[in-house]
């Protein structure tokens, strides 16, 4: 065997060990004799991210469950409990409890600094034929995709390693067996393997995860606004974000942000318009939760503003908001 086979070969028997397949059944009623019974929903990989038990997968496959299994590389089958979930990053984390012997967290690698034509390995569960490996390369970097709820996902990566169904919330590896994106889509049109496939960056995953184990979902930093709809502001050919109502107490309150008003007449008066956030336009809502998906709570960020058809720059701390 050449060294690319045996390095292969090494990777996938130490990550392997930290590899988990998952099922995800939901509860259902027989409307004739009012008898439950469980009713597979499908089947994913996750990772195994400490010696707590906490797994990591993706938040599609565990969406909707009423039960969850976990199996282990070495057989052991556990019901895992959801611990949090963030449905804009399509990442979720669940906890099995077991010795920690049986725990073996997987490496965790760095996404930023990927080069376009490194390789790649990923291993999970298609179709359910558990611990499965397939190599490729890094296809393409800074991708964008939709989450569920159709929320964009920044600075994806793209690979053609292969992925098909029930490889959803497995590693994608670099040469060197650590972990550099959770495996989440691919494109394909008939639903299997066209050589597209798409990974959540790890970096945003060492980010999310402990809020989702300490919260059970993602603190954001914002401002403490709400905004029109992008539908009325095209309606009305407004290009930029409308302050509908800013909070009391709020960052943007505090930073002076203005919002809309109704006249004594019934008539909308417009208060700011969101331009730019630190130079860069903004046009719809998605470009704003872009933007503030960069940042943490505590950080400075400049907003520009229209404000009765004059620009302005207001300075916003961004603090924690439900």
């Amino acid at each position: 065997m050449g060294n690319d086979e045996l390095e292969n070969i090494s990777i996938f028997e130490r990550a392997t060990k930290s590899v988990v397949f998952i099922t995800n059944t939901a509860i259902r009623r027989d409307i004739w004799s009012l008898n439950t019974f469980e009713v597979p929903q499908g089947s994913g990989t996750g990772i195994i991210w400490d010696k707590q038990g906490h797994i990591v997968t993706n938040f599609h496959v565990v969406y909707g469950a009423d039960s969850i299994e976990v199996v282990l590389s070495d057989q052991s089958t556990h019901q895992a409990q959801v611990v949090g979930l963030d449905p804009d990053h399509d990442l979720a984390v669940l906890r099995i409890r077991t010795a920690k012997e049986q725990l073996i967290p997987i490496n965790i690698g760095n996404s930023q600094g990927l080069r376009v034509g490194q390789k790649v390995l990923a291993i999970g569960n298609p179709f359910g034929l558990d611990h499965t490996l397939t190599t490729g390369v890094v296809s393409a970097l800074d991708r964008t995709i939709k989450s569920m709820n159709e929320r964009t996902i920044e600075g994806v990566i793209q690979t053609d390693a292969a992925i098909n169904p029930g490889n959803s919330g497995g590693p994608l590896l670099d040469s060197s067996g650590r972990l550099i994106g959770i495996n989440t889509q691919i494109v394909s049109p008939s639903g299997a393997y066209a050589g597209i496939g798409f990974a959540v960056p790890v970096n945003t995953i060492t980010r999310v995860t402990p809020q989702l184990i300490k919260f059970g979902k993602l603190i954001r930093p914002g401002m403490g606004i709400s905004l029109i709809p992008d539908s009325i502001a095209a309606r009305w050919g407004i290009q930029g974000l409308i302050i509908a109502k800013v909070e009391p107490g709020s960052p943007g309150e505090k930073a002076g942000l203005q919002s809309a008003k109704e006249t004594r007449l019934g008539r909308i008066q417009l208060g700011d318009i969101i331009t730019k956030i630190d130079q860069e336009p903004v046009k719809v809502f998605d470009d704003l939760v872009r933007i503030l998906d960069r940042h943490k709570i505590g950080d400075r960020i400049t907003v520009e503003v229209q404000r009765k058809g004059k620009p302005r720059n207001v300075v916003v701390e961004l603090q924690a908001i439900n």
